[in-house]
């Protein structure tokens, strides 16, 4: 029996073995492949110190697409840090800016707003399980920690953190030899050609709890919460819509309440909106239905953004 005994815990060794080297090896693959991750771009972030740290959903990933931000970094002179990733609402925003400022500082942040992100879950506390995002995350005891505290006081899946403890998203994932790209980025240099299908299919998946007023309300919340913690450690906060075509803009619902309560929310913070949404409404400034392109953002940064990164509007 003892002799039974010893050869269970020897293979449980075994198997734990195994599964650390695997596990490590992973996660030196994730900063091998790592491009696009917020948590990855935090990890091996060179300067300490930002003028500006971008966050949003993916209106605001193109700004880092191919060598946009070194682009902008040139023409103003100033250190910008994207952190955006797809599909994110204020909640897994506010998780991102905190981890960052752990160690580092920002003079600004710009929040890059869409109303979809602030209508559903799958935007927010189910984003933390998204395998996709845990596969390219790098593992740190302080994200972790973090993560838990999001299980256990934001309503996130304790399912998440599990997840990223033992790396299963990450030893399980089919790209994990493919560098870590958002799909958009290889349309690019691309030009749209209009189609009103494509933005329905698009509103449908953008809207899938519809817009409840309650859950407008709750994610305005952790807007104001990210704000308060982005003033906490000393920056400034500028809050903009970036221009959309308006087949696709027209087809968002209940736009003008969503714009009202943002509004209402931003002035009771201090905060100024900038609202660019309509600056540019030529399908030749886009790559699909609602994300900008190469030509689109070079005369968006040259018109709009430049003065705003240079000069800041602080809130």
């Amino acid at each position: 029996m003892k002799r039974l005994g010893k050869s269970v815990l020897l293979f449980i060794a075994i198997g734990l073995a195994i599964y650390a080297g695997i596990y490590y090896a992973a996660e030196r693959l994730t900063f091998h492949t790592g491009r696009s991750n917020p948590f990855f771009k935090i990890a091996v972030a060179q300067d300490s110190t930002f003028d500006w740290v971008i966050l949003g959903a993916s209106h605001a990933m193109p700004l880092d697409f191919a060598d946009f931000n070194a682009y902008m970094q040139g023409e103003t002179g100033l250190r910008i840090l994207n952190l955006a990733s797809p599909g994110t609402g204020p909640l897994y925003n506010r998780f991102v800016l905190e981890h960052f400022l752990r160690a580092h500082r920002t003079k600004n942040v710009l929040y890059v707003i869409d109303s979809f992100a602030f209508y559903s879950r799958s935007w927010n506390e189910e984003r933390f399980a998204d395998a996709k995002l845990l596969g390219r995350t790098p593992f740190e005891l302080a994200i972790a920690a973090r993560l838990w505290d999001y299980a256990w006081h934001e309503g996130v899946d304790p399912r998440a953190v599990l997840d990223y403890v033992t790396g299963f998203s990450k030893i399980n994932n089919r790209q994990r030899f493919e560098r870590d790209v958002w799909e958009g980025e290889a349309q690019f240099d691309r030009v749209y050609r209009p189609s009103v299908s494509a933005v329905k299919k698009r509103i449908t998946y953008l809207y899938p709890d519809n817009t409840a007023a309650t859950a407008l309300s709750g994610y305005l919340e952790e807007l104001s919460k990210l704000i308060a913690t982005a003033r906490h450690s000393g920056a400034s906060v500028v809050v903009i819509k970036m221009p959309t075509p308006t087949q696709y803009r027209s087809q968002l619902p209940h736009e003008a309440v969503y714009e009202e309560a943002m509004s209402a929310m931003l002035a009771t913070a201090g905060v100024q909106l900038l609202d660019l949404s309509q600056a540019m409404d030529k399908p030749r400034f886009y790559f699909d239905t609602d994300h900008m392109n190469r030509a689109g953002l070079r005369e968006f940064f040259a018109r709009y953004l430049k003065l705003v990164l240079m000069e800041g509007r602080p809130g």
